[in-house]
Parts: C-alpha cells; structure tokens; sequence
C-alpha cells in the first residue's frame, strides 16, 4: 500500500500542470525555499483530497453497482490519462512561464498556502481522487485501516520529493527545464498510469467475472 500511493502521488506530480508551473516559476524568480515552501503547501492539498476520496467512496463501495462503475470507469480514466501524457511526451510540450498566480513578494508561509490552493483548485482533482482512489481502495478493503495509513504515507512522501526535486532544479536555472527533461516527466507518468489501468482492470476482473 505504501508502493501504491507513492506511485499515485508520483504520476500525479509527473503531470506538467499549474502547480508544477508555478514551483518552477517561483524556483527560477526567488530560489529553493519559496519554490519548496509551494511545494510543500501543495502535498497537504492533495493529501486532503485524498482523504476526502477514502472517506466518501468507503460509504458507497458496499453497493455492487459502485464498484462496477470505479472497475469500468477507473480502467478507462487511467488509459485516457496514459494516452495524454504520450501525446505530450511526443509533442513536446512546452512550460508557460505566463500568468504568474503568486504575489510579488510572498512570505514562506503565504507561499505555503498558494500552495495548498493551487493543489485544490484544479478541477480534474475530483474526478482523479474518485476514479483512481475509489478504485484503489476498493482494491484493497482487506487491508481495512493499517493499509489507508500506508497508503497516505507513501502519497505523501513521494509529493515531498517531487517538491524538493522540482525547487532544486528551477532554483538551478531554466535550461535544466528543456524539453528532454520534460518528455521524459510525461513518458514516466505514462507508464505509471498504465501500471494502474492494468491493476484496477485485473482487480476488478477477478471480483466479478473470474468468480
């Protein structure tokens, strides 16, 4: 469980979306600890939404019909999802360093709580918490409460990581940000995403059809 919400974490930090736009802009303007600090905020936004995701889909995976719907739905999100990021990866997309949505001048903790609110701003959040969390969880109700805690623990390390990685780098300077760096961010997440499609698939092959 612990491999499983490091990797989840993982795939979602390898999205090159608004909050890896903004460490990496903050890293290049204004060095490692404010780039860290949004970083840092962002772990805990995601990790509410992750605890949202467990506590509402716990209530709803005793009907049938919810866990068909996170089988079939989750597989098909999840291979959406590895399709967009080799699509990125062989387009080569690019950062936008426009649109900054911090203030001038922000202290540690105001940067902090950009942070949190940038995680939970996206709305695709939602969505991804409910497909693939639902899906894992439902995966794994024999763990019951010792494999939640490794799950969080796992999530959360690997955002920690992500930040201390992404502030170190822009804090270096933009060239480390080329387009190499960046595909490879997207072909990474790409297969992990396709790790999970195949893992929600299977799970849910051998609960309802290989009985």
């Amino acid at each position: 469980m612990f491999v499983t919400g490091f990797l989840l974490s993982l795939s979602l930090c390898l999205d090159l979306g608004i909050v890896n736009v903004a460490m990496v802009k903050t890293g290049i303007e204004r060095g490692f600890l404010p780039s860290l600090s949004l970083g840092f905020g962002s772990c805990f936004g995601d990790l509410a939404y992750a605890l949202l995701s467990m506590v509402g889909m716990t209530l709803l995976l005793e009907y049938t019909v919810v866990r068909w719907i996170l089988w079939i739905g989750g597989t098909l999100f999840l291979l959406k999802l590895t399709y967009d990021m080799l699509k990125e990866a062989f387009r080569g997309k690019q950062l936008s360093m426009s649109g900054d949505p911090l203030q001038k001048k922000p202290n540690l903790l105001g940067l902090f709580g950009k942070g949190v609110a940038l995680a939970m701003a996206s709305p695709s959040a939602i969505l991804w918490f409910a497909t693939v969390g639902g899906s894992l969880i439902a995966a794994q109700t024999a763990h019951a409460q010792t494999g939640y805690l490794q799950f969080l623990a796992g999530f959360f390390t690997a955002g920690l990581l992500w930040s201390l990685v992404i502030a170190f780098l822009s804090s270096r300077g933009r060239k480390l940000m080329g387009g190499k760096l960046l595909r490879s961010f997207s072909i990474t997440s790409a297969l992990i995403f396709l790790y999970f499609a195949a893992h929600v698939f299977w799970n849910g092959y051998t609960e309802f059809v290989a009985l």
